[in-house]
């Protein structure tokens, strides 16, 4: 809790030396700007309701360009990416170290494409490492890939790529890209169809799934495609349009996404072994411009339906499932960033159904790319700009 100064009090006639008097002003100023700075974060703050909760949304850290990705380093610190290709460091307390962090291969910055993910290995603590997602180029284009390597004061050390897309394609658009790692220390990186939609129920191709590898880029020997003629073995889904946002269910431990429609159809799944999601046999979206139909339906036997959808879109970005004890009327709510529409969906679950939703936010702080639980048991949202911003939601 912040307290201003108490006031001073009133003098009849000032009979001080002026250097005594200028001694005086000058403590009293330092007072008040100490305060001051106590407050700053609450002078950036707006005051919110929910359906469950009240709450403000106060500006941590401000100065990023198009954020992407969080995480939260043990000693409180987090590490951003920036699309443009920069990894930065944040102070607990919320400043941004100028610094960039080094290390970091080539980054494709095209487009859609960038340094996207930051994940921490499940035991950080003991082995350091650091997972990130990012276009890269290479033979054909460009390609989601993924590199992990250890921090050291302001860079990576011993940096090795995991993973590399292929084919690599033309296009800017549609890299996916997520990183989770579920309970048993397997890595999920959600991907995209790199706009070329057939290649998204191709076995032999990355794009348009979920790719599930060991924490070293091994391919796990129960991975659903292994084994299966000319199948990507790292492959763990197909049918997948563009994953942008993936989290672990508290309960049950398995891994939910949502991804990216044409036109409306944007969907939530639960990512399981070998299952085909349809995308673009089945979709509830639309071709852009013309709004005609796109495949052969909204379902089809053999391909999965969804948990739920949105028409018309909302551009999904970034999800988490609320696992703190400060609101704890949203305690195991879904929580969806989303960039139309500039707002954080909370979704009510009842199992594995979702039964109910609230739009909070809207238009209020701008596009929401990203949304984490933070170590203190608050909720943290990047915001995607060119002034890109760390906001916590607080209760009131």
């Amino acid at each position: 809790m912040h307290f201003l100064p108490a006031s001073l009090p009133l003098r009849r006639k000032l009979t001080l030396s002026p250097l005594a008097h200028c001694r005086r002003l000058l403590v009293a100023s330092a007072v008040l700007f100490s305060t001051a700075a106590l407050l700053s974060p609450l002078a950036n703050a707006q005051v919110f309701s929910s359906e469950a909760q009240r709450f403000r949304a106060v500006t941590v850290t401000e100065g990023l360009e198009f954020p992407w990705g969080l995480a939260f380093l043990p000693d409180g610190r987090m590490l951003v990416t920036e699309r443009p290709g920069r990894l930065r460091l944040v102070t607990a307390d919320g400043r941004l170290d100028p610094k960039p962090v080094d290390g970091l291969p080539p980054i494709a910055a095209i487009n859609q494409g960038g340094l996207l993910d930051v994940a921490l290995h499940p035991d950080f603590a003991k082995n350091g490492w650091i997972y990130l997602s990012y276009a890269a180029e290479g033979a054909g284009g460009y390609g989601t890939e993924v590199l992990r390597g250890r921090l050291e004061g302001h860079a990576l050390r011993d940096v090795q790529v995991i993973f590399r897309m292929q084919p690599k394609s033309k296009p800017g658009h549609h890299f996916g890209s997520r990183l989770v790692f579920d309970r048993q220390g397997y890595l999920y990186i959600t991907l995209g169809d790199r706009g070329e939609m057939e290649r998204a129920q191709r076995l032999d191709d990355h794009a348009g799934s979920v790719i599930r590898l060991h924490d070293d880029g091994r391919v796990p020997a129960d991975n659903p495609f292994v084994g299966k003629a000319g199948a990507k073995p790292e492959k763990f889904t197909l049918g997948n349009r563009n994953i942008q946002g993936a989290a672990l269910h508290p309960q049950t431990g398995e891994v939910w996404a949502h991804e990216h429609g044409p036109q409306g159809g944007d969907e939530i799944n639960i990512i399981r072994a070998g299952v085909n999601y349809g995308w673009p046999v089945i979709t509830y979206g639309r071709n852009y411009v013309t709004g005609t139909k796109i495949g052969e339906g909204t379902s089809k036997p053999g391909m999965a339906q969804l948990l739920l959808y949105w028409t018309p879109s909302i551009a999904p970005s970034g999800m988490a499932f609320y696992t703190g004890n400060r609101f704890p009327q949203w305690r195991d709510n879904l929580f969806v960033g989303a960039l139309a529409g500039q707002m954080l969906v909370r979704l009510q679950l009842d199992g594995e159904r979702i039964v109910k939703q609230e739009r909070l936010l809207e238009n209020a702080l701008g596009r929401i790319r990203d949304v984490r639980n933070g170590p203190d048991g608050l909720l943290y949202l990047l915001i995607d700009s060119s002034q890109g911003r760390i906001i916590r939601l607080e209760p009131l």
